[in-house]
């Protein structure tokens, strides 16, 4: 992992928050934080900003960040969601620190904390803290009310807590269908904030769990676990986004409760009371951040899986050729507020540039090719060119050039327009790393398309120089036709043709996908391109950044995936 950068450290409020904590002696001596993704989908740019806060916080302070798998919901979760989660947060450059639940060092599964979270529930219902209810969702709607008067007790509210008890273990042992009886905790049905009003802590739901398999029918809801596992853990600082702000009060008085059973961690001599607090989450234009509905375009097969180069998941960011260091860049970049906002896809695509153009070695491509022949050249040479004209460290790499040549066809006009220095009739252009050559006459197919373009090349021009010193404008990329290899080259674009694609609801946002955010072409690409590894990421000159496709590349035929175009008009605040 790179060391902090200076712009890591910015004081933002959730930093200046766990200093004054530090200061006053609230952590035992160790900052741990958490990060708490559910198994239910793969992590996208949303999460990996979360990921940069819970992880860098913690570094930040010396201290732990847990990762913890919050699988309290088994409708959803699996094993394959598990296990991509790990591989991206440590793809992102960041690994998970402290005890763990037996299973690896800092690493929890909030499913093994079932009996602690059992007990519990039993002894809020021992101290008449909590009841079961069989109440409906649509009637407790009913009895709830509105934020601006008192909602109506439930009518098992006030049951003794030997009922209760039978009835929740009753539940336990299966003998209720879903949605039967819940447990509720019994706080105030007065509060203004709904989400106090006796929140459902425990339901029914008769399905295996991915780690644990039928050895529960029941479950407990996230707003009751989430500060268990806090508390369980030791964490001092629980980040988490801003949708969650109104379920503080329901995190602070489970956490009482914890203290009243006398279950809070000690470190140090210090009790360790964990504390939660809300920054606003990445939105980003152009996308939809939304797991339920990138899961509805991959099981409708709007996209090739969870790892298409379209989508916004960290995987696949990574498959179309994204940097961690860029992806971090774009995160420190956006910052942490307590304002809602949304990002542009320019500033990130911005990030992935300014990272590329100093570490990707530089190869040419030709993308639509057009046949270029040089009347007067014999034989053949070798070009010699910087693998990174930024980086002298990076080598060179030898290019076969001869009499019969690929370049792409918007590189030659007929009728060339004004400010055009490429190749026109009785026009000069460089080759680039190679010579001078000047159009001599073209041909076309059938359906009037140019298909050979003929030129002939100044003899002494051979490193790119006029002898005679005049000046030629133009530079133009190339392929030699008898050793460049044929690949498939996918240009990928944003995958919605409008910056919000819920603007008018979620049930709609289909209807904004872009028709051409794939398109795939045959290209012909430098030798040295066949010997890419999977993953290897590339700047073809004049066109983009590419990346070697990590599922599909062979050297016998290998995919490129574009990254992002060469240019854009973003300029980021600096």
């Amino acid at each position: 992992m790179d060391e902090v950068k200076e712009s890591d450290t910015s004081r933002h409020f959730l930093r200046q928050w766990i200093e004054e904590d530090v200061a006053a002696g609230r952590t035992g001596g160790t900052v741990v934080t958490r990060f708490p993704p559910e198994p239910n989908g793969y992590i996208h740019i949303g999460h990996a900003k979360a990921v940069c806060v819970d992880f860098g916080m913690a570094r930040l302070f010396g201290g732990e960040c847990h990762l913890r798998l919050d699988d309290t919901n088994p409708t959803k979760e699996s094993d394959e969601y598990a296990e991509n989660i790990k591989n991206d947060i440590r793809w992102l450059g960041w690994q998970w620190s402290g005890a763990g639940d037996g299973k690896e060092p800092g690493f929890y599964n909030a499913s093994n904390m079932f009996d602690t979270m059992y007990q519990i529930a039993e002894n809020l219902i021992k101290a008449g803290q909590a009841y079961c209810c069989n109440l409906g969702q649509d009637e407790w709607k009913e009895y709830r009310g509105v934020p601006e008067k008192p909602g109506r007790p439930s009518p098992s509210r006030d049951t003794t807590p030997e009922r209760n008890l039978t009835i929740f273990r009753d539940m336990r042992a299966g003998k209720y269908a879903d949605g039967e009886w819940c447990l509720r905790a019994k706080i105030d049905m007065a509060s203004p904030n709904i989400h106090f009003r006796d929140p459902v802590i425990y339901r029914i739901r008769h399905v295996s769990h991915y780690h644990l398999g039928d050895k529960w029918c029941i479950y407990p809801m996230y707003d009751f676990a989430h500060p268990i596992e806090d508390a369980l853990e030791g964490v001092t600082h629980s980040m988490c986004t801003l949708e969650f702000e109104v379920h503080r009060p329901l995190y602070d008085w489970v956490v009482d409760r914890l203290d009243e059973m006398g279950m809070l961690v000690v470190r140090n001599g210090v009790k360790i009371r964990p504390q939660q607090r809300e920054f606003a989450r990445l939105n980003l234009t152009y996308t939809v951040m939304s797991k339920r509905l990138l899961l509805q375009m991959v099981t409708e097969g709007q996209v090739a899986g969870w790892d298409d180069p379209r989508m916004p998941t960290v995987c696949g960011m990574r498959r179309r050729g994204f940097t961690p260091g860029a992806i971090r860049e774009f995160c420190d970049r956006v910052g942490v507020t307590k304002v809602e906002s949304e990002s542009d896809t320019a500033l990130l695509e911005w990030c992935v540039r300014e990272e590329l153009n100093k570490t990707a070695f530089r190869r040419m491509a030709v993308l639509d090719p057009v046949k270029l022949v040089i009347e007067n050249f014999e034989g053949t040479r070798t070009v010699v060119k910087p693998n990174n004209p930024l980086d002298e460290t990076s080598g060179s790499r030898e290019i076969p050039f001869s009499r019969e040549l690929w370049i792409d066809r918007a590189d030659f006009q007929e009728n060339p327009e004004k400010k055009f220095f490429r190749l026109g009739p009785d026009r000069e252009v460089r080759l680039a790393g190679a010579c001078i050559v000047k159009c001599v006459g073209y041909e076309k197919d059938a359906d009037g398309k140019v298909s050979l373009v003929r030129c002939t090349w100044d003899e002494g021009s051979w490193g790119g120089n006029a002898p005679d010193g005049r000046k030629v404008k133009g530079t133009i990329h190339w392929v030699d036709c008898a050793t460049g290899v044929k690949a498939e080259v996918r240009l990928y674009d944003r995958l919605f043709t409008v910056p919000n694609p819920l603007q008018d609801g979620s049930d709609q946002f289909l209807k904004y996908l872009n028709p051409d955010s794939l398109k795939t072409v045959t290209a012909y690409v430098e030798p040295a391109l066949a010997a890419a590894a999977p993953g290897d990421r590339f700047q073809f000159e004049r066109t983009g950044y590419f990346c070697a496709d990590a599922k599909d590349f062979r050297p016998e035929a290998p995919v490129f995936n574009r990254t992002v175009t060469l240019k854009d008009s973003y300029k980021p605040i600096t």
